[in-house]
């Protein structure tokens, strides 16, 4: 979402490093790029401005035109800027301080997620806080759309209310808190109708289910591909009924990046989470730090350790190390590698968040990074039995045909799976043999072929 930006920034801030001293005029000409990119990202135009502003202000200081590198300087001053329009470091954690059972009102126009959002914020509820959330459906507009969430609750492991046929939105939401105040629910999400667009009827409905429930958190679910239509969606939300934070969703799109931008600043609500795919584990806490961090290619670290916390497998990873320690590596245990990092997602996302990677994406163009070949190998390792996969020294030429037929593959990429393979058993068993304290010692080339040495050398001349 945030490539075009990012790469233009990054434009403007290569161009200031090449020179040695900054004036007065460079400034202007690089606040002037700035400008234009974030126009160009659909940025809202009063933020704009002030963004444009505040960092003039501050890079025209001596402490920029006199200091030892001033693009640095400058691009210190444009990351600050960028945190404050992104609303303050640190994300916004839900609001849960208020007595059992807690409400959370979901509202937004149709089409924007609502419904799959209420279910993730459920699951990361039930699963991080080990809240027991209940969700109820106040849409009786949308066909079946009572019945979707059901479906959500059951997929997140949460409950949901029973579906009375003729009940308005504010009897069922009546209903819902009725039920977790009985039943002992920590929180009630009430999901609630959308509409094609704002009109009076649907602000009615959702003043009237929030004078009933008092709804600890008002959380807006606008789509970010909808650019300023979606900063303009929340003004009115947050004019009409007041909205306490917003949920971003589709972040993962090609939509250019300025409504999350301009969100904060031009609806005072700060954007509390983002969703970023179908899947009910694909919902992120907004940290305006880390955002601001992979706009200008610094990288997020700490989200992609986070992601790794949330998707691998711990008791997979230990047993592997264990494995790893011991010089025991199968194929059994490169299949799981291959499924650890499938679960990460694509590799090109995961280039997104290291530092520095934002130039190889850019040379990559348009291009997944080809991960056909760990499809390719899964599908070769699941045509094995298990004694192959255990001793991959027993494949020999005819088991190895049959492997072919069984994957879709060839003989010859079997041999370069198999090669491959001797290649990591062997380092892993060269590693059983020195240890931590070894390799520390002789570092990483003791594990290569010839301890990192060139076949043939490294001893006495044979002559000598």
């Amino acid at each position: 979402m945030f490539e075009t930006l990012s790469g233009k920034l990054s434009g403007v801030f290569d161009g200031l490093a090449k020179r040695g001293a900054l004036s007065e005029a460079d400034v202007t000409e690089a606040m002037r790029e700035v400008r234009l990119a974030m126009l160009d990202a659909d940025v809202a135009l009063p933020v704009v401005k002030d963004f444009v502003n505040k960092v003039r202000e501050r890079a025209v200081g001596h402490e920029v035109l006199d200091s030892i590198s001033p693009g640095q300087a400058v691009a210190k001053i444009v990351n600050d800027a960028l945190i404050d329009a992104l609303g303050g470091a640190g994300a916004v954690p839900l609001n849960l301080n208020a007595a059992p059972p807690v409400p959370i009102l979901m509202v937004g126009l149709q089409g924007s997620g609502k419904t799959t959002t209420s279910g993730k914020i459920a699951r990361r509820l039930a699963q991080r806080e080990r809240k027991k959330v209940l969700l109820a459906s106040l849409d009786t507009q949308r066909p079946a759309a009572q019945l979707q969430l059901a479906q959500l609750a059951e997929r997140a492991g949460v409950a949901s209310l029973p579906i009375i046929a003729g009940q308005t939105p504010v009897q069922i939401a009546q209903r819902a808190m009725d039920t977790g105040r009985r039943e002992g629910y920590d929180i009630v999400i009430l999901d609630t109708a959308g509409r094609l667009s704002i009109d009076e009827a649907l602000m009615d409905e959702v003043r009237a289910i929030r004078a009933e429930t008092d709804p600890a958190e008002t959380l807006l679910v606008v789509d970010a591909m909808t650019g300023q239509d979606a900063v303009n969606t929340a003004k009115a939300f947050n004019e009409a009924v007041g909205v306490t934070g917003v949920v971003m969703t589709r972040m993962d799109g090609d939509a250019r990046g300025g409504a999350a931008l301009s969100m904060r600043a031009i609806t005072g609500a700060p954007i509390k989470l983002t969703g970023s795919g179908e899947k009910l584990d694909a919902l992120e806490e907004f940290h305006p730090e880390r955002v601001a961090g992979r706009i200008l290619g610094l990288g997020d670290i700490a989200g992609l350790v986070e992601k790794a916390a949330d998707t691998l497998d711990h008791e997979e990873s230990e047993k592997l190390a264990l494995k790893m320690m011991q010089g025991k590596f199968d194929l059994d245990d490169y299949a799981a590698q291959i499924r650890q990092i499938n679960k990460m997602g694509s590799i090109s996302g995961i280039l997104g968040m290291l530092p520095g990677m934002g130039k190889l994406k850019d040379a990559l163009g348009d291009k997944e990074l080809d991960t056909s070949v760990l499809k390719r190998h899964q599908a070769i390792i699941s045509s094995m039995t298990r004694k192959e996969r255990r001793t991959p020294s027993i494949i020999k030429a005819s088991r190895k045909k049959r492997i072919a037929a069984g994957s879709g593959t060839t003989v010859q990429e079997i041999n370069r799976l198999l090669k491959q393979y001797d290649s990591m058993a062997s380092m892993m068993k060269r590693f059983s043999k020195l240890g931590v304290k070894g390799l520390m010692r002789q570092g990483l080339s003791a594990l290569m072929p010839n301890g990192g040495r060139p076949p043939g050398g490294g001893g006495r001349p044979p002559f000598g």
